[in-house]
């Protein structure tokens, strides 16, 4: 069964930097999209970034497209999310999420599977 597994949440200042993964198991990862997700308080779930199966393509949401870079490492069965300039508004738990597909999708709706989420907190 997939299972995924964020690390990397903390508590960091204004305009500084966090580096998220999602490590998977359970099932083949070539074959899956993987998103990047985050939940604050009293707010929707909201999309941020996905990538592709084999990590061609990616997409970013217009809040965090110049500051948010996604990649994945196959061989570590692994899917990384470098955040820098981070501000207070990107205060939440951050999930990711997997389907089996070839392509990225930006709806929550689309990904069967998700990790239990991360606690980033932007702080002075």
């Amino acid at each position: 069964q997939l299972q995924l597994v964020e690390s990397g949440g903390a508590l960091v200042q204004p305009g500084g930097s966090l580096k998220l993964s999602c490590t998977a198991s359970g099932f083949t990862f070539d074959y899956l999209v993987i998103g990047w997700f985050r939940q604050a308080p009293g707010k929707e779930r909201e999309v941020l970034s996905c990538v592709n199966s084999v990590g061609t393509s990616t997409n970013y949401a217009d809040s965090v497209k110049d500051r948010f870079t996604i990649s994945r490492d196959n061989a570590k069965n692994t899917v990384y999310l470098q955040m820098n300039g981070l501000k207070s508004e990107d205060t939440a738990v951050y999930y990711c999420a997997a389907e089996p597909h070839n392509y990225c999708s930006s709806s929550r709706r689309f990904y069967s599977h998700w990790g239990q989420g991360t606690q980033v907190t932007v702080s002075s």
